[in-house]
């Protein structure tokens, strides 16, 4: 029997590979008193990450508006997950994929991405970095009829992406409403879509965006010093990034972050990237202020495989301010998608 090859199967096929990821309750102990921190587990998605969501929604919003033609070269660039992400959808639904990225990225990326089919072309500081590299898929697609630029840090259905998925999911999973949300901004997406949706439907809940203490570009505006959480912190704010409509700036050392993502994996078998544990750290933070009634919800990006190349598989030194020092790891447990929302 033939299997359907059309696109809207292949779209839906897509979809059931996407979202609906179980929610990780993680029992800690800081500075005397235990928070519960909710992470949706994002490693389930179809390439790994949660880029995922963002990809197919790009995508379908793209065919939707009939702005992507079948069979037609796609474009971006990206520091590894979305890559990957579009490396994989592309292929699925038929297109071949170009990835412009920085040339100090995880080798585990790059590999990755060629294993899909894709061309990846490195960009290094001296080229522009990552701001280099969206010049040059810009300049590719001015110079290539027909090549569609997803433009993750620009688009609305990056935002619309979380906003439809994640956020009522994270609602769906928890059984009180959250008082904060906080998630490491990369293309900012993730922040402002759950943010969105949990300000209409949760009085008083607060929104925090997270970056690396190391480079707070959010704060400065532009590109300062360098760090080691690869995926957040791109050397700019991007468009869809509206710090007007979030709370305040979290941040987190990428020693710190590195430290706790391998006390995840090491103390629970949670094996997770850089910015989960990032991200870890800023809900625990925040729930600190808020008290012990506090419901902090965040994400936990991928896992750890695209960083066994990096600092992740170090000795890496905690030093005393590092929040993780001060962090016990008592347990975890697992929060499915309730049946009715399947």
């Amino acid at each position: 029997m033939s299997i359907a090859r059309n696109l809207p199967a292949r779209l839906s096929a897509l979809k059931r590979l996407t979202g609906r990821t179980p929610l990780i309750e993680v029992e800690c102990g800081f500075r005397g008193r235990t928070h519960h921190i909710y992470a949706k587990y994002e490693a389930l998605n179809f390439t790994g990450s949660i880029k995922d969501r963002m990809a197919l929604h790009i995508l379908e919003t793209a065919y939707a508006q009939g702005v992507i033609e079948p069979g037609a070269e796609i474009a971006e660039a990206t520091s590894g997950n979305t890559g990957i992400a579009f490396a994989a959808m592309g292929r699925a639904l038929g297109h071949p994929v170009r990835i412009y990225m920085p040339d100090w990225m995880s080798r585990e990326r790059v590999l990755v991405i060629q294993s899909l089919g894709a061309a990846v072309i490195p960009v290094s500081h001296e080229q522009g970095g990552f701001i280099g590299s969206i010049h040059m898929a810009d300049d590719h697609a001015a110079a290539t009829p027909g090549v569609f630029r997803p433009r993750q840090f620009d688009s609305e259905a990056n935002v619309q992406a979380h906003y439809d998925t994640t956020g009522p999911e994270i609602l769906a999973q928890l059984e009180r409403p959250p008082t904060a949300f906080v998630a490491g901004v990369g293309t900012g997406g993730t922040v402002m879509g759950v943010g969105r949706l949990l300000r209409e439907r949760v009085p008083g809940v607060t929104v925090h965006p997270l970056e690396p203490a190391n480079s707070p570009t959010l704060r400065t505006g532009t590109k300062v010093g360098r760090h080691r959480i690869q995926g957040i912190s791109d050397e700019f704010v991007p468009s869809i990034v509206r710090l007007g409509e979030l709370d305040r700036i979290v941040d987190v050392w990428d020693g710190d972050a590195i430290c706790m993502a391998q006390r995840l994996a090491r103390e629970l078998g949670i094996a997770v990237g850089i910015s989960s544990g990032a991200n870890l750290l800023g809900a625990i933070e925040i729930a600190h202020e808020q008290g012990r009634e506090a419901v902090v919800a965040t994400v936990f990006c991928d896992d750890n495989k695209k960083y066994l190349s990096t600092d992740l598989c170090s000795d890496e030194e905690c030093k005393d301010h590092y929040l993780s020092r001060e962090v016990k790891l008592r347990g975890f447990r697992v929060i499915p998608m309730p049946e009715s929302t399947l």
